[in-house]
């Protein structure tokens, strides 16, 4: 018998360990913060700034998903599987869309050192097919070393009323938008929370708050009084506003001073040659934008504030970025619902005009012009989803009282996201473990950059990064940095108006010095090709590595090797209330036709919502007004309604509505107790997906923005749903563009 203790204790990190927190900023560009040389207004994060750190060759990988991934396991993207996004898993090394137990990730080290974990904000990190309440939770929030989270898990979340998870369950907003919900502010109001139930549970253990906020992307969601302070100050276009932001950049010493403003691209139209009514609504869109992000810094401003209440912000580590550049998403003319993209429909400035006054609002699901984009990666060419400096160059900034005096200075090294990781357990003092639950960790690809927190003359801790990104790509070497034309596919102003090679094989690789040239402005691959010769070799080892290839830009190959659910929803299921909302990953795809039947009792005035899904943004419901049945199907770009001939009478009755497609077009068909009440036919099919950042089927009820204005949410049936039952035809083909579009629009 042993008389030794076999309790193990819990861990405890490293003596006066700081706390941590991580400001993840969406879709924002290097110009866009005013610490970067905007001017619109961001006191808190210029708080940061002041007392803290500027980098200004900071580099992400393009995208979301991949930045996010790199960042949290210190590797390559690629080297975790996360070459694209989420949504689109793949059967290939390098896309499977699945951190490997063989990456622990930052918040499972500092669990194991002692630490606590939090999480709030967007994740979209959990493979498609694996978000429905069935899991599996593996790579959930929680399944990767997060204790507590609350967010949302798709790419993007409609601000005033968004798809909400806690820990691992999906859950209702705790207020109405009438009640003036606002999911920054939510969020907000949660990681406050997280942080004083911390505080009180175990005093003085340390944290780590991964605080990751769905602005900047779209949709670009606010109040009013936050935009109004805007209005006219962007009415001189974005060519004059990049060129006063590339002024403040120079003198603030965030570029240096012989840097060369990139030119204008010829698919960006210049202010002067655009109608009344386009600077009027492009304006427009800037205002709203300024005023989203202006709202963002102040929840960011209270998060700060609490810290410092507290007396925790001192010894804090605040580390503020964006996982990429600023979005060309919103195409030529900006969108007033993104969704639109995702189901190939055009955009219509008069659309965009009829809603100039509600920009940002409840009604719209917006996003600005290219043009914009284009002006927030100042000084540097292209955006988001592109290997060039607009899409992989983006604010950092890091803040520790503690452990920086040089508050206010830039920095410049090089350097990656995937550095940050290190960085981090070299600052707290922990060393990256060798094995992970008996599992041998892969190379940490990110190096500690921990040595400019103090010495401004640091040099870059590693010399050699690749990109790539749908087919765009890069490397940086050294002094040099090779850049690809290469366009992908998926955008559809970007196909039709975009310049650059369309195939790998036409592919011309750019050279730029960038120790002379800050904002890659200068190709010189004409008077050095040993040196491109050289570096494409080594773009193509790290290629080899890291799980690059195969790489796609197209479709077929892409979606041959898309990894399905593992459970997959069948063409015949039946649902019974009482259980939570059905995830839209669970139900079969209903663009090649449907039935639904819901087996109901009526009261003697029959009303409210049968059953529902997403909003009037894209979504579908069947419901009862003034004693009729009716049908809404929320297009991106209309409402088809439909509604009974005649009254729907107290007793039990069998109700619903078919989709059908034949030579002569596509119908819906109401129908109630066998016979069709009402018929409509229209035009095209339906689209592949309704809301890129998910949607639950709700039975009995609706909450949240409703799918046809002939309801009011909150709306309940008010008689007996018995059962809702739908049946589909069985696997229709998805059209692959969709589902890329649908993914790429979402993140």
């Amino acid at each position: 018998m042993t008389t030794e203790p076999i309790f193990r204790r819990a861990a405890h990190p490293p003596k006066a360990a700081p706390n941590i927190v991580a400001i993840v900023l969406d879709d924002t560009g290097f110009a866009q913060l005013g610490c970067f040389g905007s001017d619109i207004a961001t006191p808190n994060m210029d708080r940061l700034a002041q007392g803290g750190l500027r980098y200004n060759r900071f580099h992400v990988t393009a995208l979301c998903s991949p930045s996010r991934a790199s960042f949290l396991t210190g590797r390559n993207h690629h080297a975790v599987g996360f070459g694209f996004l989420a949504d689109i898993p793949l059967e290939h090394h390098g896309y499977t869309t699945r951190i490997p137990r063989s990456a622990a990730t930052l918040p499972r080290i500092l669990r194991d050192n002692g630490y606590s974990t939090l999480a709030v904000g967007k994740w979209h990190l959990t493979p498609r097919f694996e978000r429905s309440a069935a899991g599996p939770f593996t790579h959930w929030p929680l399944g990767v070393g997060f204790e507590r989270y609350y967010g949302f898990l798709h790419g993007d979340a409609n601000h005033y009323a968004p798809n909400l998870v806690e820990d691992n369950h999906y859950i209702d907003p705790p207020k109405t938008p009438e009640e003036g919900y606002h999911l920054t502010e939510d969020l907000t109001d949660r990681a406050i929370g997280y942080l004083d139930d911390h505080r009180h549970a175990a005093p003085g253990k340390p944290f780590f708050l991964y605080y990751a906020l769905g602005a900047m992307h779209s949709p670009h969601h606010v109040t009013p009084e936050w935009v109004a302070p805007y209005r006219g100050r962007f009415d001189q276009g974005w060519e004059a506003w990049r060129e006063q932001v590339f002024q403040r950049q120079v003198e603030s010493g965030v570029v240096p001073a012989d840097t060369v403003l990139t030119e204008r691209p010829e698919w960006v139209p210049a202010w002067e040659d655009l109608s009344g009514d386009q600077r009027r609504m492009y304006a427009r869109q800037q205002e709203v934008f300024a005023g989203f992000l202006t709202h963002t810094d102040a929840q960011i401003g209270r998060l700060l504030d609490h810290l410092e209440e507290t007396g925790e912000l001192d010894d804090t580590i605040v580390v503020l970025f964006s996982d990429n550049g600023a979005s060309a998403e919103g195409g030529v003319d900006g969108s007033v619902n993104e969704h639109r993209f995702s189901a190939h429909v055009a955009e219509s400035l008069e659309e965009n005009l009829a809603h100039y006054e509600d920009w940002g609002g409840p009604r719209t699901y917006n996003h600005y012009s290219w043009g914009w984009a284009w002006a927030g990666n100042t000084p540097f060419r292209l955006w988001k989803r592109y290997t060039w400096l607009g899409g992989t160059r983006t604010p950092l900034v890091v803040h520790w009282p503690k452990g920086i005096e040089a508050g206010g200075a830039v920095r410049s090294p090089i350097v990656h996201v995937n550095d940050l990781f290190p960085t981090l357990l070299e600052a707290i003092g922990i060393t990256a473990p060798e094995t992970v639950d008996g599992i041998e960790q892969q190379r940490v690809d990110g190096a500690s950059f921990r040595d400019s927190f103090a010495d401004a003359g640091s040099p870059s801790a590693r010399d050699t990064q690749y990109f790539e990104m749908l087919g765009s790509r890069s490397l940086i070497h050294g002094r040099w940095k090779t850049t690809t034309d290469h366009i992908s596919q998926g955008i559809l102003d970007e196909e039709r108006l975009v310049t650059g090679s369309r195939r790998f094989e036409d592919d011309h690789w750019a050279l730029f010095d960038l120790s002379t040239d800050f904002s890659e402005s200068a190709d010189v691959s004409a008077e050095h090709p040993e040196v491109v010769a050289e570096l494409r070799a080594l773009w193509d080892r790290e290629a080899e590595a890291n799980h690059v290839l195969p790489m796609f830009d197209g479709l077929t190959g892409r979606f041959e090797a898309l990894i399905g659910p593992a459970w997959p929803a069948g063409d015949d299921r039946t649902f019974k209330p009482g259980a939570a909302p059905v995830c839209d990953e669970s139900l079969p795809m209903l663009f090649g036709g449907f039935r639904f039947t819901a087996e109901v009792e009526a009261t003697d005035a029959p009303d409210g919502v049968i059953f529902a899904l997403g909003d009037w943004f894209g979504g579908y419901a069947l419901f009862v007004t003034e004693g009729r049945l009716a049908f809404a199907f929320a297009k991106s770009d209309g409402i088809l309604e439909l509604t009974a001939d005649r009254p729907l009478t107290a007793g039990r009755h069998s109700v619903g509505v078919a989709h059908t497609l034949a030579a002569d077009g596509a119908a819906f068909h109401l129908f109630q107790d066998g016979e069709i009440v009402d018929r409509l036919s229209f035009p095209g099919m339906l689209p592949l997906a309704l809301q890129h950042g998910g949607a639950n089927l709700r039975l009995g009820d609706d909450i949240g923005l409703p799918v046809s204005e002939r309801y009011t949410t909150p709306s309940s049936w008010n008689g007996t749903l018995l059962s809702v039952g739908l049946r589909t035809p069985g696997a229709a083909r998805r059209d692959p563009l969709e589902d890329l579009r649908t993914a790429l629009h979402a993140d």
